[in-house]
Protein backbone atom coordinates (compact mmCIF):
# COMPACT_ATOMS: atom_id res chain seq x y z
CA UNK A 1 0.00 0.00 0.00
CA UNK A 2 1.32 3.47 -0.79
CA UNK A 3 0.74 6.84 0.79
CA UNK A 4 -2.10 7.66 -1.59
CA UNK A 5 -4.30 4.74 -0.54
CA UNK A 6 -5.97 6.61 2.35
CA UNK A 7 -6.55 9.65 0.15
CA UNK A 8 -8.14 7.49 -2.56
CA UNK A 9 -10.30 5.58 -0.11
CA UNK A 10 -11.54 8.82 1.45
CA UNK A 11 -12.45 10.18 -2.02
CA UNK A 12 -14.09 6.85 -2.82
CA UNK A 13 -16.26 7.05 0.33
CA UNK A 14 -17.35 10.57 -0.61
CA UNK A 15 -18.03 9.85 -4.28
CA UNK A 16 -21.51 9.59 -5.71
CA UNK A 17 -21.88 5.85 -6.28
CA UNK A 18 -24.81 6.47 -8.61
CA UNK A 19 -22.82 8.68 -10.99
CA UNK A 20 -20.86 6.44 -13.36
CA UNK A 21 -18.15 7.95 -15.54
CA UNK A 22 -17.25 7.10 -19.13
CA UNK A 23 -13.50 6.57 -19.23
CA UNK A 24 -11.45 6.36 -22.43
CA UNK A 25 -8.33 4.29 -21.77
CA UNK A 26 -5.56 4.28 -24.34
CA UNK A 27 -2.41 3.59 -22.39
CA UNK A 28 -0.82 1.01 -20.08
CA UNK A 29 -3.98 0.38 -18.05
CA UNK A 30 -4.99 -1.79 -21.03
CA UNK A 31 -2.17 -4.21 -20.11
CA UNK A 32 -4.33 -6.42 -17.89
CA UNK A 33 -1.41 -8.32 -16.32
CA UNK A 34 0.39 -5.11 -15.40
CA UNK A 35 -2.85 -3.61 -14.09
CA UNK A 36 -3.48 -6.65 -11.88
CA UNK A 37 0.04 -6.29 -10.49
CA UNK A 38 -0.51 -2.57 -9.83
CA UNK A 39 -3.80 -3.31 -8.04
CA UNK A 40 -2.04 -5.80 -5.79
CA UNK A 41 0.78 -3.38 -5.00
CA UNK A 42 -1.73 -0.68 -4.02
CA UNK A 43 -4.26 -2.85 -2.14
CA UNK A 44 -7.03 -2.45 -4.71
CA UNK A 45 -7.60 -6.17 -5.21
CA UNK A 46 -11.35 -5.59 -4.76
CA UNK A 47 -11.56 -3.38 -7.89
CA UNK A 48 -12.33 -4.91 -11.27
CA UNK A 49 -11.92 -2.98 -14.48
CA UNK A 50 -14.94 -3.85 -16.63
CA UNK A 51 -14.50 -5.39 -20.09
CA UNK A 52 -15.01 -2.12 -21.93
CA UNK A 53 -15.77 -1.56 -25.59
CA UNK A 54 -13.42 -0.86 -28.49
CA UNK A 55 -13.41 2.89 -29.12
CA UNK A 56 -11.63 5.59 -31.09
CA UNK A 57 -10.90 9.01 -29.67
CA UNK A 58 -11.46 11.56 -32.43
CA UNK A 59 -9.26 14.50 -33.37
CA UNK A 60 -6.46 13.53 -30.98
CA UNK A 61 -3.14 11.73 -31.34
CA UNK A 62 -0.52 10.31 -29.02
CA UNK A 63 2.30 12.59 -27.98
CA UNK A 64 5.25 11.45 -25.86
CA UNK A 65 5.30 14.45 -23.57
CA UNK A 66 5.92 13.27 -20.02
CA UNK A 67 9.45 12.36 -18.87
CA UNK A 68 9.00 9.55 -16.36
CA UNK A 69 11.76 8.41 -14.04
CA UNK A 70 9.85 5.19 -13.34
CA UNK A 71 9.58 4.33 -17.05
CA UNK A 72 13.07 5.64 -17.87
CA UNK A 73 11.95 8.03 -20.60
CA UNK A 74 9.00 9.90 -22.00
CA UNK A 75 5.51 8.36 -21.92
CA UNK A 76 2.39 9.18 -23.92
CA UNK A 77 -0.45 11.58 -23.48
CA UNK A 78 -2.93 13.00 -25.98
CA UNK A 79 -2.76 16.13 -28.08
CA UNK A 80 -5.35 17.74 -30.33
CA UNK A 81 -4.81 16.85 -34.00
CA UNK A 82 -7.78 17.35 -36.34
CA UNK A 83 -8.57 14.13 -38.21
CA UNK A 84 -6.29 11.92 -36.10
CA UNK A 85 -7.58 8.99 -34.02
CA UNK A 86 -6.34 7.06 -31.03
CA UNK A 87 -7.72 3.61 -30.34
CA UNK A 88 -8.53 2.38 -26.87
CA UNK A 89 -11.35 1.02 -24.79
CA UNK A 90 -14.33 2.83 -23.32
CA UNK A 91 -15.20 1.79 -19.78
CA UNK A 92 -18.14 2.72 -17.60
CA UNK A 93 -16.67 3.21 -14.13
CA UNK A 94 -18.85 3.40 -11.03
CA UNK A 95 -18.62 6.79 -9.35
CA UNK A 96 -17.20 5.27 -6.18
CA UNK A 97 -14.39 3.64 -8.18
CA UNK A 98 -13.35 6.75 -10.12
CA UNK A 99 -10.69 7.71 -7.51
CA UNK A 100 -8.94 4.36 -8.15
CA UNK A 101 -8.75 5.11 -11.87
CA UNK A 102 -7.48 8.60 -11.03
CA UNK A 103 -4.75 7.04 -8.89
CA UNK A 104 -3.69 4.61 -11.61
CA UNK A 105 -3.55 7.35 -14.23
CA UNK A 106 -1.42 9.73 -12.12
CA UNK A 107 -4.08 12.33 -11.36
CA UNK A 108 -3.51 11.96 -7.61
CA UNK A 109 0.15 12.95 -8.02
CA UNK A 110 -0.60 15.79 -10.49
CA UNK A 111 1.22 13.99 -13.32
CA UNK A 112 -1.92 14.22 -15.42
CA UNK A 113 -5.22 16.02 -15.72
CA UNK A 114 -8.63 14.90 -16.88
CA UNK A 115 -9.97 16.06 -20.21
CA UNK A 116 -13.03 15.32 -22.29
CA UNK A 117 -12.54 13.51 -25.58
CA UNK A 118 -15.06 12.61 -28.25
CA UNK A 119 -15.07 8.89 -28.84
CA UNK A 120 -16.63 6.74 -31.50
CA UNK A 121 -17.97 3.49 -30.08
CA UNK A 122 -20.43 1.11 -31.70
CA UNK A 123 -21.10 3.71 -34.40
CA UNK A 124 -22.05 6.45 -31.91
CA UNK A 125 -20.14 9.52 -30.77
CA UNK A 126 -19.96 10.02 -27.02
CA UNK A 127 -18.03 12.24 -24.63
CA UNK A 128 -15.68 10.47 -22.26
CA UNK A 129 -12.92 11.39 -19.84
CA UNK A 130 -9.32 10.64 -20.69
CA UNK A 131 -6.16 11.41 -18.74
CA UNK A 132 -3.46 13.52 -20.37
CA UNK A 133 -0.16 14.98 -19.26
CA UNK A 134 -0.48 17.92 -16.90
CA UNK A 135 0.59 20.89 -19.09
CA UNK A 136 2.81 22.17 -16.27
CA UNK A 137 4.78 18.90 -16.41
CA UNK A 138 4.90 18.35 -20.19
CA UNK A 139 8.30 18.15 -21.85
CA UNK A 140 9.89 16.69 -24.95
CA UNK A 141 13.28 16.33 -23.24
CA UNK A 142 14.92 12.92 -23.40
CA UNK A 143 14.10 9.74 -25.29
CA UNK A 144 10.79 7.92 -25.46
CA UNK A 145 10.76 5.04 -22.96
CA UNK A 146 11.21 1.71 -24.78
CA UNK A 147 9.77 -0.10 -21.73
CA UNK A 148 6.66 2.09 -21.88
CA UNK A 149 6.23 1.41 -25.62
CA UNK A 150 6.47 -2.35 -24.90
CA UNK A 151 3.75 -2.04 -22.23
CA UNK A 152 1.63 0.10 -24.56
CA UNK A 153 1.87 -2.57 -27.27
CA UNK A 154 1.08 -5.41 -24.81
CA UNK A 155 -1.95 -3.50 -23.60
CA UNK A 156 -3.14 -2.67 -27.11
CA UNK A 157 -2.88 -6.32 -28.13
CA UNK A 158 -4.67 -7.60 -25.03
CA UNK A 159 -7.38 -4.96 -25.52
CA UNK A 160 -8.01 -6.16 -29.07
CA UNK A 161 -7.03 -2.90 -30.76
CA UNK A 162 -6.58 -3.05 -34.56
CA UNK A 163 -3.36 -4.81 -35.66
CA UNK A 164 -2.16 -1.93 -37.85
CA UNK A 165 -2.58 0.47 -34.92
CA UNK A 166 -0.65 -1.88 -32.62
CA UNK A 167 2.16 -2.02 -35.20
CA UNK A 168 2.22 1.78 -35.33
CA UNK A 169 2.51 1.91 -31.54
CA UNK A 170 5.40 -0.56 -31.64
CA UNK A 171 7.29 1.73 -34.01
CA UNK A 172 6.77 4.63 -31.60
CA UNK A 173 4.85 6.58 -34.22
CA UNK A 174 2.37 9.20 -33.19
CA UNK A 175 0.88 9.97 -36.61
Amino acid sequence: MDSHYDQVMKARAQADADAPRLYFAYSTILDRAAFEEWKGQHSYGFFELPEGRLAEALDVDLVYDFPSRWWGGRVAGLTDVPGARVYGRLFEIAGKDWPIVQHKEGFVTSMCVERTVRVLVDGKELDATAFVTNPRRASSDGPVSPRFVEALVRGARSAGLPADYVEKLGRGETR
